[in-house]
């Protein structure tokens, strides 16, 4: 019987057990069980209906130009699950979040002391002046002027970043 299955073959068959049996538990080397998969990507129609559902003004958002203006966000923030911070935080989930509380950001003694949680209010402010907004932060942007554009950024981050209802 050992003609017809070579040492390595014999070597073989407890490593494909092995595999098999954490298969059908569910986990696999790359995915072990339990660990919860990050959210898709919200498709068109989807984004359709989350910008819907927004309250005013953000639902009359244009979530095409709220992509181009973040445009120039996207060299220091990231927007998805689990997204690396950069030289900004990552702003996945940012509505609801206490300003300057994102783990593993090292943000300005601004911000860490902020008593604030990030609404869509609190956003536009920001993104229209960060400097004026909460003096002695650290970021560089010179801020969105136009009224419109800042609409759109903050309806395209409230689609894209896993926003709940819970605030305005």
């Amino acid at each position: 019987m050992h003609a017809l299955f070579p040492r390595s073959a014999r070597f073989l068959a407890p490593i494909a057990a092995v595999g098999l049996a954490l298969a059908a538990c569910g986990e696999t080397p790359d995915k072990p069980a339990g660990k919860a998969e990050a959210p898709a990507a919200p498709g068109d129609a989807e984004r359709a209906a989350l910008l819907a559902a927004l309250p005013a003004p953000y639902n009359a958002g244009d979530l095409d130009n709220g992509r181009r203006a973040f445009a120039r966000c996207r060299s220091c923030h990231t927007i998805t699950p689990g997204g690396p911070n950069m030289t900004g935080p990552n702003l996945y989930g940012v509505f609801g979040r206490k300003a300057g509380a994102l783990d593993k950001y090292g943000y300005s003694h601004a911000l860490r002391t902020a008593d604030f949680v990030w609404d869509a209010e609190k956003l536009d402010h920001w993104l229209q002046n960060p400097r004026t907004f909460l003096p002695g932060n650290k970021m560089s942007f010179a801020g969105l002027p136009d009224a419109t554009d800042r609409r759109d950024v903050i309806a395209f981050l409230k689609v894209e970043t896993g926003y709940k209802s819970k605030e305005k």
